[in-house]
């Protein structure tokens, strides 16, 4: 029965790869998946999170919040039994925030008018 109770998961990174892949307790949240991705994420890769707030795990087309567990987040098992549940982990790192926040700055400076009415 133990085994039921926990959920099998991988996560597969940009890249194609797997990484992560064990079993997890229903009561395990989303952010502690965040941390142990970061520690196991590989060596080498080009984009590599640094914090919690850099990842973001989608399964079923749904981006999981950080303070929900598996069980809150309704993660559902798929048709074959005792079967592996893949999510995916996109990694969101902070330059390309500051890099839309820099155009958002440009757009409003080009949106200004300078007309002067005599």
């Amino acid at each position: 029965m133990a085994e039921r109770e926990e959920i099998e998961l991988k996560f597969r990174i940009y890249d194609g790869t797997d990484i992560a892949h064990r079993t997890y307790l229903p009561s395990t949240t989303v952010a502690t998946l965040k941390q142990r991705l970061i520690t196991e994420w590989p060596q080498g890769k080009t984009v590599t999170p640094k914090s919690v707030n850099d990842v973001k795990i989608i399964h079923a087309g749904k981006v999981l919040e950080n303070n929900k567990t598996l069980a809150d987040s309704r993660i559902t098992f798929g048709d074959i039994p005792g079967g592996v549940i893949t999510m995916h982990v996109v990694v969101q790192p902070p330059l390309a925030k500051k890099k839309s926040e820099k155009n958002q700055e440009n757009k409003q400076k080009m949106n200004s008018c300078s007309c002067t009415i005599l």
